[in-house]
């Protein structure tokens, strides 16, 4: 089999893995156009339309379902191969693809990437950090991160960190003219940033003490999906806001921010990576799981 025949099967497996060209596009490190070019010239060589198409979707016809069917163990194989040649290098090689939400990315895997890299100078990270629902299969990743155990079938978890909390800070200017919050009920008569997820849904402040649960959902005139300009936000005196602890601890300790609430902030559950049970675990994915659960 020639080079380009490989390579378009390639493209094609990446198309019916997303039915997406961009997506694929994306996987394989080239535009959508290449990756339509490419399919369109094994369909043209096969004589068989693998794939409809229309304006807003791509989807596989009976012949492209069967011939993804074939494809799918056999790159699975080809990739399990020369992971296995791993045992004859110092170092393994090849690309690992992680999700991770973007609201804890730094502080979750941040420190991991520069000590993982090189001890494995021939190791490919590609970290997506999002805070959008992803369907780790479908979108190819090797794993993703999340909180909670509680995962889909035919996932596996893995705990790799210990429980962190949000907490609500504010700025010494926003307390001149405001007193602290004693409980969350007087959030009420405080300017407080909205959380925001990327779909535009607002969360509420979750809050327990001595088995007292507390939901807060801020109706301030500021709405934010990322932590870090919730933090920025409160820093220039807006209104408080409720982050990742570990976001703002370096503020606190220096004064800039306020925590407040700390006795009814609770830990959230605890990270888990998870990946599916049936894929083929590469030395390289190996080397990340090793890297995380040490650090």
């Amino acid at each position: 089999m020639r080079a380009t025949e490989l390579s378009e099967l390639a493209a094609f497996a990446a198309v019916a893995r997303h039915k997406s060209f961009r997506k694929a596009g994306e996987e394989r490190g080239v535009t959508a156009s290449a990756i339509s070019h490419a399919v369109l010239n094994l369909e043209d060589r096969i004589g068989i339309r693998l794939l409809n198409r229309t304006t807003r979707s791509v989807s596989l016809t009976e012949a492209g379902e069967l011939l993804i069917s074939h494809l799918d163990p056999a790159f699975g194989e080809m990739a399990a191969a020369l992971d296995a040649l791993n045992r004859y290098r110092d170092t393994p090689f090849g690309k690992v693809r992680i999700n991770v939400p973007n609201s804890i990315g730094p502080f979750v895997i941040g420190r991991v990437i520069g000590p993982l890299l090189k001890k494995n100078p021939n190791l490919q990270l590609e970290i997506n950090a999002t805070d959008r629902l992803v369907d780790i299969v479908e979108e190819g990743f090797d794993a993703g991160i999340r909180f909670g155990e509680r995962v889909t079938e035919g996932m596996i978890a893995l705990r790799i960190k210990p429980r962190i909390r949000l907490v609500v800070v504010g700025s010494p200017v926003y307390f001149e003219t405001r007193p602290k919050p004693a409980t969350p009920h007087e959030l009420k008569r405080h300017l407080c940033i909205q959380n925001m997820f990327p779909s535009g849904a607002r969360y509420a402040w979750e809050f327990e003490k001595d088995g007292q649960a507390v939901s807060f959902q801020p109706t301030g005139p500021l709405s934010l999906d990322d932590h870090e300009l919730m933090m920025q936000a409160a820093l220039g005196g807006v209104g408080l806001a409720y982050v990742w602890e570990p976001r703002v601890e370096k503020a606190i300790a220096s004064g800039e921010l306020i925590q407040v609430l700390d006795d009814w902030c609770q830990p959230e559950e605890p990270l888990y990576l998870y990946y599916p049970s049936r894929r083929h675990m590469s030395a390289g994915f190996r080397a990340l799981i090793d890297a995380m659960k040490a650090e």
